[in-house]
């Protein structure tokens, strides 16, 4: 199966956040799922460069736009790696194949009769690169602003106009026939209220600024940031080309956005899409917001949360654990400092790396660094193998919905259970009364241990890759296809290092 799965692009006009680390760890984490499902995966993220907030960015800092989102887009491109995530691409909005992929769908909308020229008149949003309706705004002391803080302006303007109305009827009977197409279900409830309650045509061009994409056949006018940047999705696979066969390999994708940006993803772009005689997205999933220590994270407030700075305090594996065990995904989330030690202690620390820890020590130590392959199998390891096998069904389901947090839970408490049945059969007391017996319960746990760890492995892969160097397993060489096998071969075991360290609270 193809697996097409993106972050949205991000904005250029500031250094990158937790919340941007967040949402491409989360795509880390389903594509490398996907892989080991032995699905073909692409995944894409990028930088959006264009629009009024990066014009007035550069014009502050007096440099040239174009130099401006350069320095800025590096800084995203290196993050994806220090964040250990596995991209196959990264797009950015000033590259030429991206003008030219954007500026295709224009004509293609235009050829399609979608698209017009009129004027418009609005509240407009700079901070959203949006118009809102007077009814969606708050009014202090006199001037109206968004839900979320950002002061709106009222602007007039010739623009051309998307005919989003046409598409109301369609949407809804699109999203009521296909109610797994956006998650958490209260979304797409969000989203077809949205609809429901009437659609007007949008407005897809600017001319009170330059930087942008420029109309084709009227340079007076920048193509609307969302219709240029939404288009990134269609560059990286080649549009215009649709006979292309990375295009038709991995179209339509799976988008991973923050609940902010739903709106534009889930009703414009398929929108978009359909007017232009595409398929519509496979899925969008729309996450949550972090908080810090309770508070809304806000550069006004100075608590942005530095994802190099956490990282280096914690752990990379740490940090992405926390962020997806503490939280259901699609939730908002608070990030404290003492949540991330509770959860790494408990989980990883005590659970996970005390039983890697004590059973490879003990093989180390008392088999010669050897296990053999046993079948002569009691009730009580019976009943660990079954769970073993219920717990990673139970995995399955819940990774191929998108809930992370309750993948990880199953394998959390299969490591659970297994700490119970290591203290139940005490290897260290059959030592001494029945050898044959020791080697069988080592070889059981050895092989849960192999199989939470390849469970492990999207979410914290160099911990996991780490803990099967010590058994000497490639993880290369393993996948779900024959997870319920065990292990038919004697495997040599290298003495383990410490993986998770207790962090002091």
């Amino acid at each position: 199966m193809k697996f097409f799965i993106t972050t949205p692009i991000y904005y250029t006009n500031d250094i990158p956040h937790i919340g941007h680390a967040y949402t491409t760890i989360a795509c880390d984490i389903l594509s490398r799922f996907n892989k080991l499902l032995k699905n073909d995966v692409y995944f894409l993220t990028g930088t959006d460069e264009h629009g009024q907030k990066v014009e007035k960015a550069a014009k502050e800092a007096n440099i040239d736009p174009k130099k401006f989102v350069d320095m800025l887009s590096v800084n995203f491109e290196k993050l994806v790696n220090h964040l250990g995530c596995e991209i196959d691409d990264f797009i950015r909005t000033t590259e030429k194949r991206h003008i030219k992929s954007a500026q295709a769908l224009w004509n293609k909308l235009i050829e399609n009769n979608q698209i017009y020229l009129s004027n418009y008149e609005g509240w407009y949003s700079v901070r959203d690169e949006a118009f809102f309706q007077e009814n969606e705004l708050k009014k202090i002391n006199g001037s109206f602003f968004t839900e979320n803080g950002s002061p709106v302006e009222w602007v007039k303007e010739e623009s051309y106009f998307f005919r989003l109305s046409n598409w109301e009827k369609k949407l809804v009977s699109y999203y009521e026939n296909n109610t797994d197409k956006i998650a958490p279900k209260t979304r797409l409830n969000e989203v077809l209220s949205f609809i429901k309650s009437g659609l007007k045509d949008l407005s897809i061009s600017r001319t009170t600024f330059k930087w942008g994409i420029p109309v084709p056949n009227n340079n007076k006018h920048v193509m609307y940031v969302w219709i240029d940047a939404l288009c990134n999705y269609l560059t990286s696979i080649n549009y215009p080309d649709i006979k292309s066969p990375i295009f038709r390999k991995y179209w339509p994708a799976v988008h991973i956005v923050g609940k902010d940006i739903l709106r534009f993803h889930a009703v414009y772009w398929p929108a978009f899409l359909m007017a232009a005689d595409l398929e519509p997205p496979k899925k969008i999933f729309a996450h949550g917001w972090w908080t810090n220590e309770g508070q809304k994270i806000s550069k006004s407030l100075g608590n942005a949360i530095d994802p190099y700075e956490i990282i280096n305090e914690y752990g990379l594996d740490q940090i992405r654990y926390f962020l997806f065990r503490e939280v259901p995904f699609g939730n908002d989330g608070d990030f404290s400092k003492s949540a991330i030690s509770i959860r790494v202690n408990a989980d990883l620390s005590n659970n996970y790396g005390n039983l890697v820890q004590r059973i490879l020590t003990f093989i180390v130590k008392n088999c010669d660094s050897h296990v053999s392959p046993s079948n002569k199998f009691n009730n009580e390891d019976l009943k660990i193998l079954e769970h073993l096998n219920k717990k990673h069904k139970e995995y399955l389901d819940f990774m191929n919905n998108q809930q992370i947090d309750k993948g990880i839970k199953s394998v959390i408490e299969l490591l659970s259970l297994t700490n119970s049945y290591v203290d139940n059969q005490a290897p260290w007391t059959l030592k001494k009364t029945n050898i044959s017996r020791m080697h069988t319960v080592l070889y059981i746990i050895i092989n849960i241990i192999v199989k939470s760890s390849l469970m492990l492995f999207p979410i914290i892969p160099g911990s996991a890759e780490k803990v099967l160097s010590f058994i000497n397993i490639d993880i290369n060489e393993l996948d779900f296809d024959n997870f319920n096998e065990l292990i038919d071969k004697d495997l040599r075991i290298n003495p383990p290092s410490p993986i998770f360290p207790r962090i002091d609270q």
